[in-house]
C-alpha cells in the first residue's frame, strides 16, 4: 500500500513536468510547421515566376507578347498559379488542424486510461 502511495505521489508530481514538455513540444513542432510552410511558399514562388517568365519569353520569342491570346494565356498562367499555392495553404493547415485534433485525443485517451486504472 506504500509502494502505491509512493508511485503515485511521484506520479502527480511530475505530470505538470510531462505536460510542459508535451506543451514545448506543440509549440516547437508548429513553429517548424511554420517554417517548412514558409520555405515551400517561397520555393513554389519562384518556381511559379519562372513558369511565367518562361511564357512570357516564349511569346515574345515567337513575336506574340503584344498579342490578345498571348496576354491572356500568361494572366491564366498567373491565376493558376496563385490558385494552387492558396490551395496548398489550405492544405498544409488542414493537415496541422488534424495532427492536433489528433494528438489531442490521444492526450485525452491517455488521461482517461489512467483515470480508469485507478
Amino acid at each position: 500500500m506504500k509502494t502505491t502511495m509512493m508511485a503515485l505521489s511521484a506520479l502527480l508530481l511530475a505530470s505538470p513536468v510531462f505536460a510542459a514538455t508535451t506543451h514545448a513540444t506543440d509549440e516547437t513542432v508548429a513553429k517548424a510547421h511554420e517554417g517548412a510552410n514558409t520555405a515551400k511558399e517561397k520555393l513554389h514562388q519562384a518556381q511559379n515566376e519562372g513558369k511565367e517568365l518562361q511564357l512570357k519569353s516564349e511569346h515574345a520569342a515567337e513575336g506574340k507578347s503584344t498579342n490578345l491570346s498571348s496576354k491572356v494565356s500568361e494572366s491564366t498562367q498567373k491565376t493558376w498559379n496563385k490558385t494552387k499555392e492558396g490551395t496548398e495553404k489550405g492544405w498544409d493547415k488542414t493537415k496541422e488542424g488534424t495532427e492536433k485534433g489528433w494528438n489531442k485525443t490521444k492526450e485525452g485517451a491517455s488521461t482517461l486510461k489512467k483515470k480508469v486504472s485507478e
